[in-house]
């Protein structure tokens, strides 16, 4: 999800709680020489380690909030490394110290994309959503930004978009206030339409948070992608998000497309797939995105 930066400082009694974590889970003595913070979002507190044992990354928040959150996304970044298609950091411990819970990843070290890094993106991206399951969903629930995201088993793309996706964020604008009651009827005519809307296709590996935000270029020229919201979903779900914000090359559509040809009509359906990352964002943050969602329900 998009946000601000936010850069918190790790206290004495932290950097030792993170200092036996480590220790811990590596079986090695591991000693944090210096903590560098950086821009974790509006929902985390983020930092560099270096440490005796090489650099780490790592997230965390209050423990009073978001309990499940860092579980949650430890085991959403190995099921994308056990897909083996892009590469992803190795989730390495997860803990709560009483005050703050957090996660703790391999660092990955920014490069700058090279020739050919969009297409190979788009490519591996493609290979990743062929692995598949028998049903739309997951078999745990997780988190998108700082909210909860339900999941179940459900046998096609419409119901699981509608019960697991759309209801709840819709419920949770209106009942905040954020959304009036007039633009329910709206959803459920679209809800009515789905099945004719979306190409029937198997479930596919979904980073479920693809914006600009979440995949970066190694040193060594590879695409990289984190802070997932994973589940088994309609592909275009992926590519709809990476159209949000933007920020993603032509070419990176050309490799996908050339690996894993898409539906016709796909960009049509675009922004029905983003009024759920929309909705989200309607729910965790101020401005305009109630009315892109109205503007999209007018088009359908």
């Amino acid at each position: 999800m998009a946000s601000q930066p936010s850069c918190i400082m790790i206290s004495a009694e932290f950097q030792s709680f993170l200092e036996r974590s480590l220790s811990e889970k590596l079986g090695e003595p591991v000693r944090i020489h210096s903590a560098d913070p950086k821009g974790g979002g509006s929902i985390n507190a983020a930092a560099v380690l270096r440490t005796s044992a090489g650099p780490f990354f790592v997230k965390w928040n209050d423990a009073s909030r978001h309990k499940g959150m860092f579980e949650a996304e430890a085991r959403g970044l190995s099921l994308l490394k056990a897909a083996g298609e892009l590469k992803a950091p190795d989730p390495i411990a997860t803990g709560d110290d009483g005050q703050y819970c957090f996660i703790i990843l391999e660092f990955l070290e920014q490069g700058e994309p090279s020739f050919g890094f969009w297409e190979d993106f788009g490519m591996r991206l493609a290979r990743q959503h062929r692995h598949t399951s028998e049903r739309f969903g997951l078999d745990h629930d997780n988190f998108v930004g700082s909210l909860p995201q339900k999941n179940a088993w459900v046998d096609n793309w419409p119901d699981f978009f509608v019960r697991y996706r759309l209801e709840p964020q819709l419920r949770r604008a209106v009942d905040s206030g954020k959304a009036d009651q007039s633009i329910v009827q709206r959803f459920e005519n679209l809800y009515a339409r789905l099945p004719e809307i979306f190409p029937e296709e198997p479930p596919a590996l979904l980073h479920g948070d693809l914006w600009g935000g979440n995949f970066l270029c190694t040193l060594e020229g590879e695409p990289a992608i984190f802070d997932p919201a994973v589940y088994y979903g309609h592909r275009e779900m992926d590519l709809a998000m990476t159209r949000l914000f933007g920020g993603f090359d032509y070419e990176f559509y050309e490799g996908y497309i050339n690996e894993y040809p898409l539906a016709p009509g796909w960009e049509k359906r675009v922004d029905i797939c983003n009024l759920y990352p929309l909705l989200v964002h309607v729910n965790l943050f101020p401005g305009s995105y109630i009315q892109s969602v109205k503007n999209i329900l007018s088009r359908f």
